[in-house]
């Protein structure tokens, strides 16, 4: 497997200013409980945040939903148009496979990609 398909610290959001700064933008696409909010970033890669709170799940389940959409993007960000910081909030919901979180990311970052460039 390549190199390319790991998952450094520099793919991630940090900070809650950051976040902040992404919603505050309000580009958006919910699908199920899946609410995706972007920006584009002048990287040459994608970056993600995650979250999800207390009513989602204990911990566990909470964890499990964080490994699957870190896997999902992990796997799909070499797809992706261009560089973009995304910021998923999780709602309640049972955790579901691998193939079904892809799903929600693919369609998600087509919308918000058509919005943005809509936008240019």
């Amino acid at each position: 497997m390549p190199s390319t398909y790991v998952f450094p610290k520099s793919h991630r959001l940090g900070g809650q200013g950051t976040f902040k700064a992404i919603l505050d933008l309000r580009v958006k696409f919910t699908r199920g409980p899946i609410v995706i909010f972007s920006k584009p970033n002048d990287l040459p890669h994608p970056r993600i945040g995650i979250s999800i709170g207390r009513p989602v799940g204990n911990a566990v389940a909470r964890n499990r939903i964080k490994r699957r959409l870190r896997e999902a993007f992990r796997l799909m960000k070499h797809d992706w148009p261009r560089g973009y910081d995304l910021v998923i909030i999780v709602r309640p919901h049972k955790p579901m496979i691998l193939a079904e979180y892809q799903k929600i990311l693919s369609a998600s970052l087509i919308k918000l990609h058509a919005a943005w460039e809509a936008k240019r």
